[in-house]
């Protein structure tokens, strides 16, 4: 099932303050709206300053209480991989700071997401002193009021959209909270809390505290690579803030001074450490960590990070790899599921008609449901199928495995398209049905939640209905920006390479695409589900390999022209590099 998509060329600003630099490379920047060669300059020094952050004095002070009074400081992470890189931060900080601490991450099957009043109980069993959550609790309202009655003080650290009401925590760190002047609001969770260690290591070098220990001063930047892997796996905009921490822990990494469990998990897919990007953290690193809090516990992750030993890294990154196969083959079998449910939806679409009727049918926002859904499984659902009919989506499983239940609970993941915040939408929702939604809480393109079973016919039309009205039908047209056309000059080695290094690339900062017709002189289906081509344009004369992967294109037979959108790279095979080309879209041309 193909959808067609239209085509643009990304617009290109002012090109007066990029000087020395090839015009294809330019052109790239100045249509991601960079201004100035000063903007590509990804020194640590052109970091923004932590002194606008709102509330890192009182977090830096909570943890220098602990630390004093050698009280037990216990952290609440996330099951993903932006929490588990913000989790081994701080425990790695803390722990070369001799605090007494340790990490709690909640098993989704039986907690569900963030700190709740349970997770403060199962908490409490170790007598901490503080909590402190990463990569999430700027919902945690019942949570915090819990560690109250039990008089647990709580620091949270967070980069969530909050609420129309905040935690009553003893501080909290979030770019978003309203009142906090810190620009980069996109920071990830690991972000976050990167900048709440380095205000803790500030303040202790102030007080002379390294030096009456006899302590070596913490090195920041020995956890950029941590901040690299977080930041691009959580998909936040690379502003420029962003690109830094992530260009800065790129090198670390290429330079083999990263963690034992980066290196082993880069091992495991094969992958030459010296040439990684920022894709290979989000595409290659990325799923396997995060397949451990999808199927299992996130901890297997975490500790994966956290280990000095090579051995042990590398065991753990095989038991990742496996699950993360594991969750290849759920997904695979949940999108089959989902698109015999579409089939009529992706007619209607196709023949360019809009419906509204049941069953899957409906054009503005999607619901679909299976009770035999994994519900670690939902969010990569959702994305895929919002990028297939770019249609606003929430995929929904159970949120217990017992079949008897006859009202059970739902979890919920949604993803959004360009012109719908999710999670302004669920608040509107919520406000109008507050009977449907039992929580939630998210990003402007991704969020989750969780509602009872016998609500769900009425959240799906509710949902509908908000969409149609936040969206025009101009804006569920599926399209797809690219850089232009690639000359064929442009298409050496020496320019990809250049490409490759001129990133990172990622989201709201994309890596480069071109279109471009091809003729098509050899077709062939590698592994029953990826297209290998070899195909020659009218200009150059070049041959060039191009792969599609996944294609909806391999039982059927192309035509002798495609227009296909493409991102180049470098294939080394057997010691020789050629450029191949990534096909993200093709279509035949008559």
């Amino acid at each position: 099932m193909t959808i067609k998509k239209k085509i643009q060329r990304r617009p290109i600003s002012s090109d007066a303050g990029l000087v020395g630099l090839p015009v294809f490379l330019s052109r790239i920047y100045r249509a991601r709206g960079v201004q100035s060669s000063e903007e590509l300059e990804l020194s640590l020094s052109q970091l923004q300053h932590s002194g606008t952050i709102k509330g890192l004095d009182e977090a830096v002070n909570l943890l220098l209480d602990a630390l004093f009074n050698k009280q037990k400081i216990l952290v609440v992470g996330d099951f993903d991989c932006d929490g588990a890189t913000s989790t081994t931060l701080i425990i790695l900080v803390l722990k070369a700071l001799k605090v007494d601490c340790q990490f709690l991450v909640p098993n989704r099957f039986e907690y569900g997401y963030g700190l709740t009043p349970e997770i403060v109980d199962l908490a409490a069993k170790e007598n901490p002193y503080l909590i402190v959550t990463v990569d999430n609790g700027i919902s945690s309202i019942d949570g915090v009021k819990r560690a109250k009655q039990l008089g647990i003080k709580v620091l949270i650290t967070d980069h969530h959209l909050p609420g129309d009401e905040l935690p009553d925590a003893d501080a909290i760190v979030n770019p978003n909270q309203p009142g906090c002047a810190f620009k980069s609001k996109s920071a990830a969770g690991v972000g976050v809390i990167f900048y709440v260690m380095s205000g803790l290591r500030a303040k202790l070098r102030e007080l002379g505290w390294f030096q009456e220990q006899g302590i070596p001063e913490l090195n920041m930047a020995s956890y950029l690579d941590l901040l690299a892997l977080g930041t691009v796996a959580d998909l936040v905009p690379l502003d420029m803030n962003n690109r830094i921490l992530v260009e800065q822990g790129l090198r670390r990494i290429r330079a083999g001074k990263c963690r034992p469990g980066i290196k082993a998990l880069l091992k495991q897919a094969g992958k030459n450490i010296e040439q990684i990007n920022a894709s290979d953290m989000g595409f290659i690193v990325g799923p396997r960590l995060n397949a451990a809090g999808r199927l299992d516990d996130m901890s297997l992750g975490i500790n994966c990070l956290l280990t000095d030993s090579t051995s042990e890294a590398e065991f753990l990154a095989k038991k990742l790899d496996h699950l993360n196969q594991e969750r290849k083959d759920i997904e695979h079998a949940m999108k089959l599921d989902a698109e015999f449910h579409l089939a009529a939806f992706f007619e209607n679409i196709e023949s360019n008609k809009l419906s509204s009727s049941q069953d899957g049918k409906r054009a503005w926002g999607l619901c679909l449901y299976q009770a035999h859904w994994h519900q670690g499984v939902i969010g990569i659902l959702a994305s895929r199928i919002k990028e297939k009919l770019n249609r606003p989506t929430i995929i929904f499983a159970p949120a217990s495995d017992n079949p008897e239940e006859e009202n059970p609970i739902l979890k919920g993941s949604a993803r959004s398209i360009p012109g719908l915040h999710m999670r302004d939408a669920l608040d509107l929702l919520a406000k109008r049905h507050p009977q449907l939604l039992s929580k939630f809480g998210g990003h402007a393109m991704a969020a989750g939640m969780s509602i009872e079973f016998i609500n769900l016919d009425a959240f799906t039309n509710a949902f509908n209905d908000i969409v149609k009205e936040s969206l025009s039908e101009a804006d569920l047209e599926s399209i797809l920006m690219t850089d232009g056309e690639l000359k064929p000059e442009e298409r050496t080695l020496e320019y990809i390479a250049l490409l490759e290094r001129s990133g990172p690339w990622g989201q709201a900062f994309p890596e480069p695409s071109f279109d471009g017709v091809f003729n098509v002189l050899q077709q062939r289906v590698l592994k029953d589900k990826h297209l290998k081509l070899v195909l020659s344009d009218d200009l150059g004369g070049q041959f060039i390999d191009a792969i599609q992967f996944n294609s909806d294109w391999c039982r059927e037979s192309l035509p002798n022209k495609v227009r296909i959108v493409y991102r180049p790279n470098i294939n080394e095979f057997r010691g020789k590099k050629s450029v191949q080309f990534f096909i993200d879209y093709l279509e035949s041309v008559s």
